[in-house]
């Protein structure tokens, strides 16, 4: 068994161009989502690793989020959309489909 179940990456790249994640909160929100994973206690060894990633060349599509082992890429807008991945994904292992990417 890996050490981790399943990571999620959020690309909080920002641009001089001003096309990117970051424009839309990405760090606000990746640090909500690690938050709600620990609250949720899936995150640590064993679990789900929440981490921060530089640019992951999806501006058009972003802000975006990729979970692995699984490599389903997701796009997020608000705390609701983080919830439903940390839920439905990250703890319950089914892809969220609307978010998809």
């Amino acid at each position: 068994m890996s050490y981790y179940q399943r990571h999620i990456f959020f690309c909080t790249n920002m641009r001089e161009d001003g096309n990117c994640c970051e424009d839309h909160g990405a760090t606000e929100l990746r640090a909500y989502a690690k938050r709600r994973a620990k609250d949720m206690g899936i995150h640590g060894k064993g679990q789900v690793r929440v981490n921060t990633a530089g640019c992951l060349d999806r501006c058009n599509e972003g802000p975006v989020a990729v979970v692995y082992p699984e490599g389903v890429w997701y796009t997020y807008q608000d705390e609701r959309d983080i919830d439903e991945i940390l839920e439905e994904h990250l703890r319950d292992g089914r892809v969220v489909d609307r978010l998809r990417i």
